[in-house]
């Protein structure tokens, strides 16, 4: 592995604000974000300036990964990984990618953005820049905790996909846990769904319309938008409205960005909290 890393290449979108907040030169990245950005391209918001003030490149967005626009990039380091089909395809593509520069990934298991943000920034040579965000967010976390008055009871986390069907997010998810940081507490939805089997990394499943009603019973409910309906769209489905949360109009909107956040999206999830709880 190169000491100071000059050339690197992000092969998830979802891992490369880390290196934008670590200040690390960033050569060309991938730029899919869930529920942000798609494979037209396009910076995410939250490391956009960033990106265009190195100059880094977009790389192409497909159904496999383009192992030759990361070797015309010329990189010295490699980082991929994390959660998403841009993991897998990494994962399938490591070969050829340990070909042209030493490459780390980024276990799927690691779902936690402080556990990811010290895997990348060790293996970019920036690990003496943890700690200055680390305590920062820590910072963020009690001054939230201060400022905000929270509905009682426990609460249910929904996503809205393109599907339309309706999926939960287990407690121990990092959307979830992040909540709880600020006093929130998540319902255990897996345990009421009878521990259903889990995607992805676990941190979401889909339960059927039928068992909706008795599973997400809880007094209040987030909901985040993937690229499917938006928060009163939902409201207008009697499915939805029939809920507890919503009925009782305690039902709320979380970014997209705080569903599987990384440090920017941790922030993010932290400022919505504090604008929808202002006390």
């Amino acid at each position: 592995m190169p000491g100071d890393p000059q050339r690197i290449v992000v092969l998830s979108g979802g891992l490369a604000g880390y290196l934008f907040a670590l200040d690390a030169p960033v050569v060309a990245t991938d730029t899919r974000v869930l529920g942000v950005t798609d494979l037209d391209g396009g910076f995410p918001p939250s490391w956009a300036a960033e990106a265009k003030e190195q100059g880094t490149a977009a790389l192409p967005a497909g159904e496999q990964l383009n192992v030759e626009a990361v070797a015309a990039a010329q990189p010295d380091l490699i980082i991929g990984g994390g959660q998403g089909i841009t993991a897998v395809q990494a994962a399938d593509s490591y070969d050829a990618l340990s070909a042209i520069a030493p490459t780390v990934l980024v276990p799927t298991t690691t779902t936690a953005w402080q556990e990811q943000l010290d895997l990348v920034a060790e293996a970019a040579g920036r690990a003496d820049g943890v700690q200055e965000l680390t305590r920062t967010y820590e910072e963020e976390v009690a001054q939230v905790r201060r400022d905000v008055d929270l509905p009682q009871g426990a609460a249910v986390f929904l996503l809205s996909l393109p599907n339309g069907k309706p999926y939960l997010v287990p407690a121990d998810a990092a959307l979830p846990r992040l909540t709880a940081e600020v006093g929130l507490t998540p319902d255990d939805v897996v345990t009421e769904a009878g521990n259903p089997p889990l995607y992805g990394s676990g941190d979401s499943f889909e339960v059927s319309p039928e068992l909706l009603a008795s599973v997400a019973d809880a007094p209040n409910a987030f909901v985040v938008d993937l690229g499917g309906r938006g928060l009163q769209e939902l409201k207008a489905d009697p499915l939805y409205a029939a809920l507890p949360s919503f009925a009782a109009g305690n039902v709320w909107e979380l970014p997209a960005t705080s569903y599987r956040p990384d440090y920017d999206g941790a922030l993010g999830a932290l400022d919505a909290l504090e604008r929808l709880f202002a006390a």
